[in-house]
């Protein structure tokens, strides 16, 4: 089994700014720890993690793969971003952090270039104002604000995320079932994508999933 990273250095201060891991962040733990030996087969040059919060999962991903791929992390939410970096310190790696929303300016830059992609989107369905407020603030709140069937952003990054994923790259997304699992693999099979569910587990009143989304190879 491999280790959680050490979070000791985070206090309860920071997780009055910053999502605290929870079942979702470590549900996407075990799919890529499920999922090590082909991340290694992989070898991949680059790997990003959309929205990090406390840096957990980006340090999880690097103690799987070692140094030689190049982590990258986007997040909203300023205190995200520090949190983020002092994590990968924090575990005896190094992840480079930008201030922005989902791709933001890196879309270009990574076209077709990311190897392994991760996104624990904020999902749970609020009003959209609260969704709204979250992501042009970069409040705590845009962690798990997902407006209208909690798909408000996820539904955004669909739209974007093809562009920057390599051509045998992974994307692993997290979701809860009120956001239509099948109405999310349906959607990117007109896309060209295939949609897994690799993982999948109650946590309370929630069921998540994790979904591994790559391009169909068999057209």
């Amino acid at each position: 089994m491999i280790p959680t990273p050490d979070l000791s250095h985070l206090t309860r201060k920071d997780y009055d700014l910053v999502y605290e891991p929870a079942e979702d962040t470590f549900i996407l733990l075990d799919a890529l720890e499920q999922d090590a030996d082909e991340l290694k087969k992989l070898q991949p040059s680059v790997c990003l993690e959309v929205g990090p919060g406390s840096g957990c999962v980006s340090a999880f991903l690097a103690s799987i793969l070692g140094q030689s791929s190049l982590y990258l992390a986007t997040d909203i939410n300023p205190h995200a971003c520090r949190c983020t970096i002092a994590t990968a310190r924090r575990n005896k790696s190094e992840v480079d952090v930008i201030h922005t929303s989902l791709t933001g300016p890196l879309s270009t830059r990574l076209r077709n270039s990311v190897d392994v992609l991760i996104f624990n989107p904020p999902y749970v369905p609020t009003e959209p104002e609260e969704s709204q407020r979250g992501q042009e603030h970069g409040q705590i709140s845009s962690s798990w604000a997902g407006g209208f069937d909690g798909m408000e952003v996820t539904n955004k990054f669909l739209c974007e995320f093809e562009a920057v994923l390599s051509a045998d790259g992974r994307f692993y997304l997290v979701a809860i079932k009120q956001n239509n699992i099948p109405g999310i693999s349906q959607r990117l099979s007109k896309c060209g994508m295939t949609t897994e569910v690799i993982l999948q587990r109650r946590a309370g009143r929630e069921h998540l999933f994790v979904l591994r989304i790559s391009r169909d190879r068999t057209s």
